[in-house]
């Protein structure tokens, strides 16, 4: 890159990222939006400009070259508005057409939604043949409940997936819950503009984590959507959904996602523990309160 390229390169940078800290700056004295005090947008868009220069189009074009800035700024500002980090996988970037346009992995998609008003966490399991699963209809709220799950170590198994469920937590308790079997999560994987997602080989070799992924995912943006929080955050979490993209961009996602993970796992430290300090736990059963929001189907991926 030649030294008048990497100045323009450096103006569109710094312009980028002033005109994004004067938005949020401007909404933050408006009240419209509140940043984590752990989180800085400051440090968040400078990981995602060193991310942003190894972003390509699919004919191998960077994406800062072929990229509107009116997009990369979009991009930029929908990231602070939802808390996420590059920096922690918790979203990344593709190219669509001349847009740049910010995609959440599903830890984003966690974080994101633990903004909302009262959301404790965000848990997901797969069920597998042999487990303990049971659900009933709740008549004074209209949803149904599960009412108990009780995993086996030995019957994890991705060929043998019966389905998977997530559940939003409030400060008193489960206040979402999204179950689905695997015939409708593969349904969902097939869906639409994601027909190549479900094909691709992070499904096939990775079954349980797009499993919880997607059920996620359907949760996530349900609660989102019907929940009484600000608009300018849902607004930004439905603009970095991935049902925006095309499928050869969903596919590209899923197959970055999956390969950051296992560089993640790769890097993890092995930890010696003492055999003579293990204590053998029987697998404990999980049981769910009462859920306080409707659940309200429809498709998510």
């Amino acid at each position: 890159m030649s030294v008048q390229e990497n100045n323009q390169l450096s103006l569109v940078k710094e312009d980028a990222l002033n005109i994004v800290t004067s938005k949020i700056a401007a909404l933050q004295k408006q009240q419209k939006i509140v940043i984590p005090q752990s989180y800085s947008p400051e440090n968040a868009m400078n990981s995602a400009w060193l991310m942003l220069q190894e972003v390509k189009n699919k004919d191998g074009k960077p994406a800062l070259e072929c990229c509107t800035k009116n997009s990369i700024i979009e991009s930029l500002y929908n990231m602070v508005l939802q808390g996420l980090s590059p920096a922690k996988k918790q979203c990344y970037f593709v190219v669509y057409g001349d847009k740049l346009q910010l995609s959440r992995s599903y830890m984003g998609t966690v974080a994101a939604t633990k903004r909302l008003k009262g959301i404790k966490e965000i848990k997901a399991h797969c069920i597998y043949e042999g487990d303990e699963f049971e659900q009933e209809y709740d008549i004074d709220t209209a949803t149904l409940k599960i009412t108990k799950f009780n995993p086996k170590f030995e019957n994890i198994d991705i060929s043998k997936i019966k389905g998977a469920f997530a559940v939003v937590i409030g400060e008193t308790g489960p206040i979402h819950t999204e179950v689905m079997n695997i015939t409708q999560i593969r349904a969902a994987w097939n869906q639409g503009s994601a027909y190549k997602y479900g094909k691709s080989t992070a499904h096939n070799n990775f079954t349980d984590e797009m499993a919880k992924k997607t059920v996620i995912n359907r949760a996530c943006k349900m609660y989102a959507n019907t929940s009484d929080d600000s608009d300018l955050l849902v607004e930004a979490f439905n603009n970095s959904d991935e049902n925006n993209f095309g499928s050869s961009d969903v596919a590209r996602n899923v197959d970055y996602e999956v390969n950051e993970e296992i560089k993640n796992k790769a890097n993890s430290k092995v930890i010696d523990i003492d055999e003579k300090k293990v204590v053998d736990i029987e697998p404990a059963e999980v049981k769910v309160e009462k859920q306080t929001k409707t659940n309200i189907e429809g498709p998510d991926f």
